[in-house]
């Protein structure tokens, strides 16, 4: 081969080979980036990525979203925790919330009553929620103060639910934990249960002052218990940790109801709220087709 040939060949070999680097590289990318730290959760994306965990992690990192959320995380075995938090690590995808007292309970008067087995058996849970938090790289968990007791003024509840909250919060300092208390509207899904509203749930976590006991602004249920969203989120945002958001009436993704969720969502970005963006809704269309339409929802509505 002659030297001329020889470099010719070599330099197209170059070409091709920082090419496949950069191809590779590429492929690593995220589709896009969006504003806020949007956060799906297992099933969402069943279609399009199949059922495996970690292909739905992969698959929703792939689309640009960069959180995770894992409501049942505390029923799943030991071995299923550390799958998913070790794959979200390798992702760079940060963990939402898990539940650590709420699925089960919103028939319990745990917090409101002077019931001590009740309180006792919430500080069990609270402290087995640490080891959890630990196994999945969490940060934050969600706690929902059981329901109601019509047979005792609401003033009495309150003070029942700050004491216990504040030595759910010793448990949890030490640890750099937050828990999340989530208002639940009693109109369309909740009734009943004791914390529903955003003044109330801020007035408690300010009573408690700790950094270790925090609100979950709910959006979907905010809408449906209060309205005024902009300026409750406003009013609240010293005390808010978390958000989770679908739209009203449906509990759809954005743009399948009455939020204008482009706007929500550019008013809490502009805060300069880096913290997580929970999904916790569903999708309006079965299918591949619905798995896209709820990617192309959240394109739209952060298109900001």
């Amino acid at each position: 081969m002659q030297r001329r040939d020889f470099l010719t060949t070599a330099a197209a070999a170059g070409i091709a080979a920082a090419a496949g680097t950069t191809s590779a590289q590429q492929a690593a990318e995220p589709k896009r980036r969006f504003h806020l730290k949007y956060a799906p959760h297992f099933t969402l994306f069943d279609n399009l990525a199949g059922r495996d965990q970690v292909a739905q992690l992969e698959f929703a990192a792939d689309q640009g979203f960069t959180a995770w959320e894992w409501n049942e995380a505390k029923m799943k075995s030991a071995d299923e925790q550390e799958r998913v938090a070790k794959a979200m690590d390798r992702l760079g995808m940060t963990m939402g919330v898990f539940v650590a007292y709420g699925i089960g309970s919103f028939g319990k008067k745990s917090f409101t009553s002077d019931d001590q087995g009740m309180k006792e058996q919430v500080l069990k849970e609270i402290t087995e929620s640490v080891e959890v938090a630990k196994r999945v790289n969490a940060k934050w968990m969600t706690v929902v103060p059981g329901a109601y007791d019509n047979h005792l003024e609401e003033g009495y509840q309150t003070a029942n639910c700050i004491e216990l909250l504040k030595r759910c919060s010793e448990i949890l300092e030490p640890h750099g934990l937050v828990m999340v208390l989530e208002p639940l509207n009693w109109w369309a899904n909740h009734p009943g249960l004791f914390l529903r509203e955003t003044p109330q749930a801020f007035n408690i976590c300010r009573a408690v002052d700790s950094p270790a006991c925090k609100i979950l602004f709910d959006i979907y249920h905010q809408q449906i218990q209060e309205g005024n969203l902009i300026p409750n989120i406003d009013r609240a945002y010293s005390e808010i940790g978390y958000f989770q958001c679908g739209d009203n009436p449906g509990r759809k993704e954005p743009g399948t109801g009455e939020i204008n969720y482009k706007n929500v969502f550019k008013h809490i970005y502009e805060k300069g709220f880096e913290g997580v963006m929970g999904m916790e809704h569903g999708k309006s269309i079965g299918g591949k087709e619905g798995d896209q339409a709820l990617i192309d929802a959240y394109v739209q509505a952060d298109s900001f």
